[in-house]
C-alpha cells in the first residue's frame, strides 16, 4: 500500500522536481571530482551552496566528495542534506547506506507504532512546496465538482459530484496538513551528525561528568537541548547523554 502511493506521488510531481543549473563554477567541482581532486571539488561544491544556494544535487555531490576522501562524519552529513531535500532521492539513499557501513557504532534504532512510520514515511516523500502544490491542485478539482454539484443537469452527475468534492476536499486539508508539518520539519529539525573520530558522552553537561558511552564519526543522534558549551544528545535507541556542541553538526 505505502509503495503503492509513493508511486502515485512521484508520478504526479515528477514535472515538477528541481533542476540545478549548470553554471561554470558546476562544470569546474565536476571537472575536479571527476580528475579525483576531490578536496577541491569539495571545496568547489562548498562555495557554491554557500554562494548560490542550496540543492540536493550539490549536496549529493559534496557528500561523493567528502566519501572519496575517507571523510565519513561530512560524506553523511551531506548525503543526509541531500534526503532533507528531497527524501525520495534513490543515488542519495545508496551512498548513505555504503557511508553508513563505516561507521563503528551500531546503534539499534528503537522500535516504533507501525502507523507511526507509515505516517512519517509518508509525509517525507515529498518536500513542503510539494505538499502545497498537492493541495492546490485538490483545491482546484474541488472547486470544479462543487460547480458541477450545484449546476448539474442530471441527479447521476449532481450525486458523482458532491462525493468527489467532498474526497478532493479532505485530500486538500491532508497535503496542506503534510506541507506544513514538512516545513516545520525543515526549520526546526533536531538531527546531528558526530564529526569527531571519537568522543564520550557525558552524564552532565560538564567535563567532570559520568562517563556513559562512546560514540564515532558518522553516528547520528537527536538533539534535545543545549547548555553553553554542552548539546544534550539522544541516541536511537533513547539513550541519553550530553556532549560538546563544537563535535556536531546539525543535518
Amino acid at each position: 500500500m505505502k509503495k503503492t502511493i509513493f508511486y502515485i506521488v512521484a508520478l504526479i510531481t515528477a514535472l515538477w522536481q528541481p533542476v540545478y543549473g549548470n553554471t561554470e563554477a558546476l562544470k569546474n567541482a565536476n571537472d575536479f571530482y571527476a580528475t579525483g581532486e576531490y578536496a577541491m571539488a569539495a571545496d568547489a561544491y562548498e562555495k557554491i551552496i554557500k554562494q548560490q544556494g542550496v540543492a540536493p544535487e550539490l549536496y549529493f555531490n559534496l557528500g561523493n566528495a567528502y566519501y572519496k576522501m575517507n571523510e565519513t562524519g561530512k560524506s553523511i552529513l551531506n548525503y543526509e542534506r541531500a534526503l532533507r531535500l528531497r527524501p525520495g532521492y534513490k543515488n542519495a539513499l545508496i551512498n548513505l547506506e555504503f557511508a553508513q557501513a563505516r561507521v563503528v557504532d551500531n546503534v539499534i534504532q528503537a522500535p516504533s507504532f507501525f502507523l507511526k512510520r507509515w505516517f512519517t514515511d509518508i509525509m517525507k516523500m515529498l518536500s513542503s512546496n510539494q505538499w502545497f502544490w498537492l493541495a492546490f491542485v485538490a483545491f482546484i478539482i474541488t472547486l470544479v465538482f462543487a460547480l458541477f454539484f450545484v449546476y448539474g443537469a442530471s441527479h447521476f452527475l449532481r450525486r458523482f459530484s458532491f462525493y468527489t468534492a467532498t474526497i478532493m476536499a479532505v485530500l486538500m486539508v491532508v497535503t496542506l496538513f503534510f506541507s506544513g508539518l514538512r516545513k516545520n520539519q525543515m526549520l526546526h529539525h533536531n538531527e546531528a551528525i558526530i564529526m569527531t573520530g571519537s568522543v564520550t558522552a557525558k552524564s552532565s553537561p560538564d567535563k567532570s561528568g559520568t562517563d556513559l558511552f562512546q560514540l564515532h564519526e558518522g553516528t547520528k543522534v537527536k538533539v534535545k537541548s543545549t547548555l553553553g558549551e554542552w548539546t544534550e544528545i539522544v541516541l536511537g535507541n533513547g539513550t541519553p547523554g550530553w556532549i560538546q556542541t563544537q563535535i556536531i553538526e546539525i543535518i
